[in-house]
């Protein structure tokens, strides 16, 4: 199997993703990196203790990683900066849960965010590796750095904004479960519920669908890689 693979087929991808000018176990450590990210939220079905512990200290190791002068600051750079960063939401969570139950939902509802925010940006990188490998000179206006943190931006409010509704549904079913007389409390309730309910089938169904185009977008920059790989490996 690893015959029929050719092995700069990452290095070459990864390193004009980031545009990192950088000693070669820099490089190896970011590819390393985002391969466990990809394990960890696109192929694993939940998250585990060892993954979660790998992602955390991966995350950590990035964050100064990228801090260096030796990297280049490039659109895909800032892509994976926000991605690293999302794993702060699992430090807290883990904070909380040390609080006992009356904070257990709100650690439950950052591990949701942390796991829609990188699955989110690892298919950004994802699209980003797509375009520079197959539109490389038309999209290289929109690949820049500003809006690489744009972009970030607007992932970070929607899924702020998705953690609001589910946190405000649950109070509002506390709040019903107290004055159950209340109209207006269960007309809230009732929209919220309704509102949630369709939140959740929407990112059941793009998380597969992100899983899908990622499969497919490096599935298609592997097959036109190696045709140029075989030729310099001759």
């Amino acid at each position: 199997m690893q015959k029929t693979i050719p092995a700069c087929f990452f290095q070459q991808m990864y390193s004009s993703l980031t545009g990192i000018s950088m000693e070669r176990d820099h490089m190896k450590d970011l590819r390393r990196y985002l391969a466990l990210k990809y394990i960890q939220y696109l192929v694993l079905s939940s998250s585990n203790a060892v993954s979660t512990l790998l992602g955390l200290l991966g995350s950590a190791y990035t964050i100064i990683l990228l801090q260096s002068a030796k990297v280049s600051s490039k659109s895909t750079a800032v892509l994976i900066s926000s991605l690293a960063q999302a794993d702060i939401l699992v430090l807290l969570s883990l904070v909380l849960g040390g609080f006992g139950a009356g904070v257990s939902s709100l650690a439950q509802v950052l591990l949701m965010a942390n796991t829609h925010l990188s699955c989110v940006l690892l298919s950004c990188v994802a699209l980003e590796a797509y375009l520079i490998t197959f539109l490389p000179s038309e999209s290289r206006p929109h690949r820049t750095v500003s809006n690489a943190r744009l972009l970030c931006r607007g992932v970070w409010v929607l899924v702020a904004a998705e953690c609001v509704l589910f946190l405000l549904d649950e109070h509002l079913g506390a709040s019903t479960a107290s004055a159950p007389s209340s109209a207006t409390l269960g007309l809230l309730l009732q929209l919220s519920s309704t509102a949630t309910a369709l939140l959740q089938s929407l990112c059941y169904i793009l998380g597969i669908l992100l899983r899908i185009a990622n499969v497919y977008i490096y599935y298609k920059i592997f097959f036109s890689m190696s045709p140029r790989s075989r030729l310099k490996s001759k």
